[in-house]
């Protein structure tokens, strides 16, 4: 059996999505009769790791988003420069209300400036962000966009409000594992995912998702893949460490989601 979450599984599911005749996207424009895949990964930390997978995807032929958090253990300016010079898009990683401890009007003015601050490393403005889910913090980033408007900054896309999930299934190794929605505070679609439970659409593994992806594209036009790429590592000492790690993260999570539920 292969081991999951390897740097070689990862190109196998690149390669399988192709396979399947999805087309891999950066937006999901009209509905058309193609099948379409958008690939969003969210580097929280070790970007070392997210170039890796980003040359893995331009040898393929492949473009992708990358969200990076403006914290020192994800902001490797030389790390995102090359991702972008890849074909890559960049997109910002926004915690905002949990570094500003709640308070909206800060968190809206930090949020502008690492805007503009990537957009400065990059040379072009970011047109996309995506909420990081600060797993330990009891806000939720996306709760600015109750008092303020992402779109007049130039930004077009945050999957979690621009995505229409009627017509898309999405899956996200939250947890290193597919079915992390079980464990995850924020990163999951609670409005749909009973209705993907109650049709089979739940994987545990990568190969559980390549098996199933002929079965998808007949149930949903268009799927959008979540991966931390600090997960996808080539199998070794790494790879196990971030194995350990993450069994114990699951399990405080798990916790506090049970606590969370039974308020």
């Amino acid at each position: 059996m292969d081991l999951d979450f390897t740097t070689s599984q990862y190109r196998q599911l690149l390669q399988a999505l192709l396979s399947n005749g999805y087309q891999p996207v950066l937006r999901f424009g009209a509905m058309s009769d193609s099948t379409e895949v958008l690939l969003r990964h969210d580097v929280d930390k070790r970007p070392d790791c997210s170039l890796r997978l980003a040359r893995i995807e331009a040898e393929m032929g492949v473009r992708s988003i990358y969200y990076f958090r403006t914290v020192p253990e994800s902001l490797d300016e030389g790390a995102l420069r090359q991702i972008s010079r890849l074909g890559h898009e960049i997109g910002y990683h926004y915690e905002s209300l949990t570094t500003c401890n709640g308070n909206v009007e800060a968190a809206y003015q930090d949020f502008c400036q690492n805007l503009n601050r990537l957009s400065n490393i990059v040379s072009s403005p970011i047109a996309t962000i995506c909420m990081h889910g600060s797993p330990r913090s009891p806000y939720d980033s996306k709760d600015i966009w109750q008092h303020y408007d992402y779109r007049p900054l130039g930004i077009d896309f945050e999957p979690y409000f621009d995505t229409d999930f009627s017509q898309t299934l999405y899956i996200t190794d939250t947890g290193r594992r597919w079915d992390g929605y079980r464990v995850s505070v924020r990163d999951k679609i609670p409005q749909y995912q009973d209705k993907w439970n109650a049709e089979g659409l739940v994987f545990h593994t990568t190969s559980q998702v390549i098996d199933s992806l002929q079965e998808i594209s007949g149930k949903y036009p268009r799927l959008m893949v979540t991966t931390h790429p600090q997960r996808w590592l080539p199998f070794g000492v790494g790879w196990c460490k971030e194995l350990g790690l993450q069994n114990i993260k699951n399990i405080i999570k798990g916790v506090k989601v049970s606590l969370s539920s039974s308020k």
